[in-house]
Order: structure tokens, then C-alpha cells, then sequence
């Protein structure tokens, strides 16, 4: 990754970090009407589907939840009357799901993930792509009941039909991990190839790691390098962290334990766990950058907070000391 791409990364992600207070009243009763409302739910749901598409769905869905704010903001709408208005026109499907989009990230209200998976379901039922593809994804990643990971499996294999990108990715994990399916790891590994070739970054990423460890295909380090490399430039979070992984171990290119930090702090300030624990370890141990111990807790806490368990055992240890 060369000091231009790394740069654009930053300030792509710096670009959407959007205030949500401009918005007044006056601008809803005035300008907008049920007409121009309508026009922009369809557009809302457009964009979270060409973002999710292209792989822009990492963060647990905040980067696309601050395009979304940004979109609402711009057509100088108060989040909560649109709210409402949505509340009161569950007259398509569109309306459906993207109440429940504002449910499940508190958009306009109190975070209600229950209500909102309820509505993706019925969006669903009425063949919304998009709450077909939210609703997958959540199966996919919080659940172990059977009937859920049937469905996300059974959701997947549709969509990818649909020749839809982030469906593709999705089924080739249904496959990988025996979601819905049994395992089949050339079947994942052609799907991830698929959701690639449609400039998908997840598609990408999740190619980079089936070239990496021979998952449905011969291991090939240069390969999954130049995937990462792909992903991470096309400002992926888990593209970023995977990159980071490279240049730290040497995967497919030297070794660089900077670049490697300086990739692993930006995916851990848009938090992601993984990224936050290399980013404590290597403030823990001054493997490549100054030795921190406070820095090192920091982190540690920040990734244990969202789950993950090495940073919460590792955090145990050091606050015992």
C-alpha cells in the first residue's frame, strides 16, 4: 500500500463522520411532503444496498448507518419526524425494512433490535433484497439456533441467484462454516471468487484468507496478499486488519511492523476487536513502535469490551500485576 492509499483511507473515513444536528423543523413542514418522503426512503434503501454490496458494511453496519444520517441530513429532514412518518407509512416494503434499519441502530429512536429483526423479516417475506441481505448477516454472525441459520443459508442461496454481491460472499460463508449447509470449502472459495469479480472488498478479504491457508484452493501467499491489499484500498475494515497481519508476519510481502501498526490503528479506532488487541500487544511488548503500557490496557479494554476473549484474558493477567 503505497503513503498516497494509505492516506486515502484516513480521509475517506474521516469524510463520513457526519453531524447529525443541522436539520430544523421548519425545513420538514416547509419543503418535504409525502411525495418527497417516499422518494427518499427509496433512496435510503438504494444506498444501504449498493454500500453493503460493495463490502461497505464493517463496524457493525455504523459506516453505513453515517451515509444514511448524512443522506437524511442533506435533504434537511429531522430524524425524528421521519421517523414518525415512517411509523405511519408501512405501506410498501421499503417502508417495512427501513423502519426496521432505524430500530435496529436507534435512528430517530431507542435501539430496538428485536422489533427490528421482526420487520426485516416481514420486508423479507415481501422479497426486499436488502432486509433478505441484514437479515442473513445477523444470522449468520449472532445465532446458533437451526431454523435462523437454515434460513440465512436458504436467504443466501437466493440472493446469489440474484447475481447480488454481498449475497454471493455470504452463501460462500454459509459453506465455509457449515451454516444452513454442509461445509464445502470449494464451493465457499468459488462464491468468494464470484463476490470479487463484482468488486465486492468482503469477497475480497474473505478470498485473500482461502489463498492464505489453502481453504478450497492451493495456499498462494502472493495471492492473498494483493487481495488484502485490494480490499484494504477499497477502505474495507477487516481488508485493513487482514493487510496488517501481512506486513506483520511477512504474508506475501516483507516484513514492516509500522505499516503493519499504523494499519491495525485504523482499523482499531473504527473497532474492530481483532485490530484492537494487535494494537495493545504491540504497545504491550514495543514490537515496532515505543513500549506503552497504558496505551497497551487501553486498547486491551477496548477489545474485550466488544467480546474478544485473548483481550480479555490478557487484560485479566496485567490488571492482576
Amino acid at each position: 500500500m503505497t503513503d498516497v492509499q494509505f492516506n486515502s483511507i484516513i480521509k475517506y473515513f474521516d469524510k463520513i463522520n457526519i453531524k447529525e444536528t443541522e436539520p430544523t423543523t421548519k425545513h420538514i413542514n416547509k419543503y418535504i411532503f409525502d411525495r418527497d418522503l417516499s422518494i427518499v426512503i427509496n433512496e435510503l434503501v438504494i444506498l444501504i444496498l449498493n454500500k453493503i454490496n460493495e463490502g461497505i458494511n464493517g463496524n457493525n453496519g455504523k459506516i453505513i448507518k453515517k451515509y444514511v444520517i448524512n443522506h437524511i441530513s442533506n435533504n434537511k429532514i429531522i430524524l425524528q419526524e421521519f421517523y414518525t412518518y415512517l411509523l405511519n407509512n408501512q405501506n410498501n416494503s421499503n417502508s417495512i425494512y427501513l423502519l426496521g434499519y432505524f430500530n435496529y441502530y436507534g435512528i430517530g429512536t431507542d435501539l430496538d433490535k428485536q422489533k427490528a429483526i421482526e420487520l426485516y423479516k416481514k420486508a423479507s417475506e415481501l422479497e426486499n433484497k436488502v432486509a433478505q441481505l441484514n437479515l442473513t448477516e445477523i444470522y449468520i454472525s449472532m445465532t446458533n439456533v437451526e431454523s435462523d441459520r437454515n434460513l440465512a443459508f436458504k436467504l443466501s442461496k437466493k440472493l446469489a441467484e440474484k447475481e447480488c454481491a454481498s449475497g454471493m460472499n455470504n452463501l460462500g460463508l454459509c459453506y465455509e462454516n457449515g451454516i444452513g449447509v454442509d461445509i464445502n470449502e470449494l464451493k465457499a472459495f468459488e462464491l468468494y471468487q464470484k463476490a470479487a469479480d463484482l468488486e465486492n472488498s468482503n469477497g475480497m478479504n474473505n478470498l485473500g484468507w482461502c489463498y492464505k491457508f489453502g481453504i478450497g484452493t492451493d495456499i498462494d501467499l502472493q495471492k492473498s496478499f494483493e487481495l488484502f491489499k485490494k480490499s484494504a484500498d477499497l477502505s474495507n475494515i477487516y481488508g485493513i486488519s487482514s493487510l496488517a497481519d501481512c506486513y506483520y508476519n511477512g504474508v506475501g510481502t516483507d516484513i514492516n511492523k509500522q505499516k503493519s501498526f499504523e494499519l491495525y490503528l485504523i482499523a482499531a479506532n473504527l473497532k474492530n476487536n481483532y485490530a484492537q488487541y494487535f494494537v495493545a500487544e504491540m504497545y504491550e511488548t514495543g514490537n515496532g513502535i515505543n513500549k506503552d503500557m497504558d496505551q497497551a490496557i487501553y486498547w486491551y479494554k477496548k477489545s474485550a469490551k466488544q467480546g474478544n476473549q485473548y483481550a480479555q484474558d490478557k487484560l485479566s493477567e496485567l490488571l492482576e500485576e
